[in-house]
């Protein structure tokens, strides 16, 4: 386990020492001033580099193996048909026996959202910036309610193999649609709803549980069926913001 640690820290200060060098490339070439609290800055930077290992090596210990789990219990004949193991052979569920994957898949997304940190820094922001007419918890909820949506229809198309791109186009037809009336103040930030929730809590089950769904439900190919979960991930936080959006506004209007 140290050892696995210490290669994980090694990675994590590969990947994260460019993004140093260019800041203080930036401040001592281009900007020529000296970092503020220059001793504070690179105790943070230590900080930053484990915390990171130390996550990274928990995702690896522990998300991604109960994801795969989790979609592997879920998704076994014998659970879903309620029958012995012997039973169960050449018996094929249908797709509406599944029903307790869309219920995991919906509650791991709303969770997983909920504790998604860079949504909170973003919900942070846009309360300030905003005066306070945009609530913190309305937006986490809002994106949290889009992506548990997204993940569940992700999980409908896992388990019956329909083609991802036609989930996507009519996905971005709405949001198109969307954008025309949504209040303009919310657009931009919908947007962005869209991309904060494929971050570091999020990514590493859903990408789990994708995978898990694709490697044991029958006929499914874990290379062609078990990714694009991300991509419902990130398209339904916007849907669910512009209408978060658009639903106060009408109830905001006189009667």
């Amino acid at each position: 386990m140290v050892q696995d640690f210490l290669q994980t820290l090694w990675a994590t200060i590969a990947d994260v020492l460019p993004i140093g060098l260019i800041i203080l490339g930036f401040q001592s070439l281009v900007i020529r001033r000296p970092i503020a609290n220059m001793s504070r800055v690179g105790i943070g930077f230590l900080y930053v580099l484990v915390g990171l290992a130390f996550f990274l090596q928990g995702l690896e210990m522990a998300l991604f193996p109960i994801g795969k789990l989790m979609a592997q219990q879920l998704t076994a004949t014998e659970f879903i048909l309620g029958l012995e193991h012997n039973a169960v052979i050449g018996k094929i569920p249908e797709w509406s026996q599944y029903y307790w994957v869309y219920v995991f898949a919906l509650a791991i997304g709303f969770s997983t959202t909920i504790a998604e940190p860079s949504l909170l820094a973003v919900a942070i922001k846009a309360h300030q910036v905003s005066g306070g007419v945009i609530g913190v918890w309305g937006l986490r909820i809002a994106v949290a309610i889009g992506v548990a949506l997204g993940i569940a229809l992700g999980s409908y198309r896992i388990i019956t193999g329909t083609p991802l791109h036609w989930y996507i186009i009519v996905g971005y037809v709405i949001v198109i649609i969307q954008t025309i009336f949504a209040p303009r103040m919310i657009i931009p930030l919908a947007y962005d709803s869209g991309g904060v929730t494929t971050s570091t809590v999020t990514v590493p089950i859903v990408a789990a549980l994708g995978l898990g769904l694709a490697s044991n439900v029958p006929d499914r190919n874990p290379v062609f069926d078990g990714f694009g979960l991300i991509a419902f991930a990130s398209l339904f936080p916007i849907i669910s913001v512009m209408a978060y959006a658009q639903i106060s506004a009408w109830l905001a209007k006189p009667q």
